[in-house]
């Protein structure tokens, strides 16, 4: 059974493209997929396009016409979390979408329909993807030479993960959508365009799901410079890496 590995960005994805033993490229649904092997385990590769609606879209399609058996996304973030600094990792326990808000029919971030606020990730994958990922930031200053500018060694946390279909990128935007929420007792760790929606996929389908996401910027006012420079020059490597970590523990 194939393991989906979806990202939303192709930088994040060219280097495991370049691993793929068998490779497959196959168009469905204006989107490329690539099919093969990675550590001998069939995996499917995909980008999921940037915000919401494509990113359930490819979800769907994994599902639906690849019968993948799970689905892992890679990417980047801005963290918003304490403590969550550039070159860190961020392994999603839940997921909610904080542009989410049909009140007064439902309370503000409650998904209609669902009865609730967050959707979980696959406990099971989760503790696999995390192990990977703590590797990763322990090995990002010996193989790489990446260094955390905050003084100390990078992290992977695990926690809360938001998104939505906006690029967050001021300070004061950042800080009123994480004092929202933590008052409501969601205490945000990062906050990107894509997770949540698969997560609703792969709640609906049954499909296990676990997505880490590479910190780039701390989505304030230095985020679009940080972010470009970050994906061209760290986030490949990390996905690169721990992907075919978790591929070994499967």
């Amino acid at each position: 059974m194939s393991t989906a590995i979806l990202s939303a960005l192709p930088e994040e994805q060219s280097s495991l493209v370049q691993h793929l033993a068998h490779p497959q490229r196959l168009m469905h649904a204006g989107r490329a997929f690539w099919r093969g092997e990675l550590h001998d385990r069939p995996v499917v590769l995909a980008l999921s396009g940037i915000g919401k609606v494509a990113a359930a879209t490819t979800a769907t399609a994994l599902i639906e016409h690849f019968g993948v058996a799970r689905i892992v996304f890679t990417g980047v973030a801005g963290g918003v979390g304490d403590g969550v600094h550039r070159g860190d990792v961020v392994v999603a326990q839940d997921y909610v979408q904080h542009d989410m808000d049909a009140s007064p029919l439902f309370p503000r971030w409650e998904l209609p329909g669902y009865a609730r606020t967050r959707l979980a990730c696959d406990p099971v994958l989760t503790a696999m993807l995390l192990e990977a990922a703590s590797l990763c930031v322990t090995s990002a200053s010996s193989l790489w030479g990446l260094k955390n500018i905050h003084g100390g060694a990078h992290r992977a946390h695990h926690g809360l993960v938001a998104s939505g279909d906006r690029f967050v990128s001021t300070a004061q935007e950042s800080e009123r959508l994480r004092s929202a929420l933590r008052a409501a007792g969601h205490d945000v760790l990062a906050v990107e365009m894509e997770g949540a929606a698969v997560a609703q996929v792969c709640h609906d389908y049954g499909l296990p799901f676990a997505a880490v996401r590479t910190i780039s910027d701390r989505a304030d006012d230095a985020a679009h410079g940080d972010f470009a420079q970050f994906v061209q020059t760290v986030a490949s490597r990390y996905a690169e890496h721990m992907v075919l970590s978790f591929l070994q523990k499967l």
